[in-house]
């Protein structure tokens, strides 16, 4: 499992209502796409929930290396973000676990994510599934040593003090099962 994502930070004036637009006319083009576990396209707007930018921030859980990079560089359908908006800086990291969570049948309606430094010792642990919960799930980036957890829920406030951003889920693409790298706890050592 590879997690990615890619923030398109947009002008504090800007009318998200486009956004939503072009999710509710596109949304649907990942959803089978092969090798792909989820994309959730994701939103913050300036003014509500804290968040302090307009952002589209799209985050995805990929099965494949091979998939990912079709997506990105093979003519997979990131070059429609770059026409529309250039090329933004993508993030990935290497997935540790990933769970299905109660709410897994439930519609997606807010998502939360944690990206913190990785101190050496400190165990890389599954998700816990709480109520309420869609999909968790742990990665981690070895050049920066970083870990970041995203979760997706039903609800639209969800339980989660440790998030460092929260986001609102316009949709969501699940056309695979994700394939979770390691279902134990594991250390950095």
């Amino acid at each position: 499992m590879i997690a990615m994502q890619y923030e398109l930070t947009l002008p504090a004036d800007y009318d998200m209502g486009i956004i939503r637009e072009r999710v509710r006319r596109g949304g649907h083009a990942l959803d089978d796409r092969p090798g792909l576990g989820i994309k959730a396209y994701l939103i913050r707007t300036k003014g509500v929930g804290g968040s302090p930018v307009n952002q589209y921030a799209p985050f995805y859980l990929w099965n494949s290396a091979d998939a990912m990079a079709h997506f990105l560089v093979g003519g997979g359908g990131f070059h429609n973000i770059v026409r529309d908006f250039g090329r933004p800086p993508v993030r990935h990291w290497t997935g540790v676990a990933a769970i299905e969570g109660p709410a897994r049948g439930a519609p997606v309606r807010s998502a939360t994510r944690t990206v913190a430094p990785l101190a050496w010792g400190q165990e890389l642990s599954a998700p816990v599934a709480r109520p309420g919960l869609h999909t968790a799930a742990v990665a981690f980036d070895p050049h920066r040593w970083e870990l970041v957890r995203i979760a997706l829920w039903a609800s639209d406030e969800p339980e989660d003090p440790e998030a460092t951003e929260r986001y609102e889920v316009l949709h969501v693409s699940a056309p695979e099962p994700v394939h979770s790298a390691a279902a134990a706890a594991s250390t950095v050592s």
